[in-house]
């Protein structure tokens, strides 16, 4: 179900425009050719997408996996170009081959439709059993991963900056919940609505993640994309559900921008309006109730974020504190007012969005 039945497909990347903006002024030629490349393909993806919105794109045909609750996925390679989607070298099924960027990306989807299936009996990311596609190899030297609506796709990075992104399972995961994002709520790109894009997509696919390695709330990092970036990088992942604006602090990138709370809510016209910055706001909470209520944090406080996700009262534009309000309804209604809507409303008032 969802309040938002025209779905307007958007274009998502995990590395923040900002970020590469930053690389791309560097003195060091390495470092800004890459990164002015990956803007430059960013932009013309962008671009795509609108276009594909607006003309239509095509149908897709569901497999007959789809009725069996399985997933149906295709890996193909780029080979560093960047015509999509490129050559076949994985189908469902198929035995692992020797490429483990190909690999990482097929265990990545299934782990993503795992999730989804048997915690929250969500049948790939439209509900229905859609296929999972990903092309990897991407561009050359390309420092980004993005769903562009129909597709994952995954550069290879630089070396210095960035490396494979495949890596870290929770930014497949990541890119994988904007379809999710795309085919309930739908919540508009830009501002606090779409921070909040962001931040499910952070959130969803960090349970992923602990997910995928058995760990509870107490012993996951609630790190975004660690293992991404190289050696020389002052830093530990892209974000910190946990303490937002930690991540890193190198100077080349810069510092981690992100506010835990609505006192440090950034005001930018960059980054269409933030959302990878104030997406650690909603981030926050989320840990928080997760924090509190301890055990498997996909099963109370994500059964919570999932029903207002999927429930068809969260607004295209919705903000903030429209939806902390929605949360502390959901927990009273599945959970009554016990210990989860005790840490639903503790978490937003941590975070001074208001829930009343």
């Amino acid at each position: 179900m969802t309040a938002n039945p025209g779905f307007e497909p958007v274009f998502c990347t995990i590395i923040p425009p900002h970020v590469l903006d930053t690389l791309a002024q560097s003195d060091d030629a390495t470092l800004a050719g890459p990164a002015r490349r990956t803007l430059e393909r960013d932009s013309i993806e962008r671009t795509r997408r609108r276009l594909t919105t607006v003309i239509g794109a095509p149908p897709v045909s569901l497999p007959k996996e789809a009725a069996e609750d399985k997933p149906h996925r295709t890996i193909h390679d780029a080979k560093h170009k960047t015509e999509l989607p490129g050559r076949k070298v994985r189908g469902e099924g198929e035995r692992p081959g020797k490429d483990a960027t190909v690999n990482r990306a097929y265990a990545g989807l299934g782990a993503t439709f795992e999730l989804y299936l048997k915690t929250y009996r969500r049948n790939s990311i439209d509900g229905s059993g859609l296929p999972l596609n990903a092309t990897v190899h991407y561009g050359e030297k390309y420092g980004n991963a993005f769903w562009n609506g129909e597709q994952m796709v995954f550069g290879d990075g630089d070396g210095d900056i960035f490396l494979d992104f495949t890596i870290p399972v929770d930014v497949i995961g990541h890119e994988l919940t904007h379809g999710v994002v795309q085919y309930t709520a739908n919540l508009t790109y830009f501002g606090q609505p779409g921070a909040l894009n962001e931040s499910f997509a952070d959130v969803f696919g960090s349970l992923i993640k602990q997910y995928t390695l058995g760990q509870t709330a107490a012993d996951a990092d609630w790190l975004i994309g660690a293992g991404l970036l190289a050696p020389r990088v002052t830093g530990k992942a892209l974000r910190s559900m946990k303490e937002p604006g930690t991540a890193y602090d190198d100077d080349v990138l810069g510092k981690d921008p992100q506010p835990a709370d609505m006192d440090h809510y950034v005001r930018t016209g960059r980054d269409n309006g933030g959302v990878h910055i104030n997406s650690g706001i909603p981030n926050r909470a989320f840990y928080l109730v997760a924090d509190a209520l301890g055990g498997n944090a996909w099963e109370r406080a994500g059964q919570i974020w999932y029903a207002v996700l999927t429930g068809g009262r969260l607004a295209q534009d919705a903000s903030f504190a429209d939806f902390a309000k929605l949360t502390v309804a959901a927990a009273r209604e599945k959970y009554g007012d016990g210990d989860e809507l005790k840490a639903v409303i503790d978490a937003w008032s941590q975070v001074k969005v208001p829930t009343n």
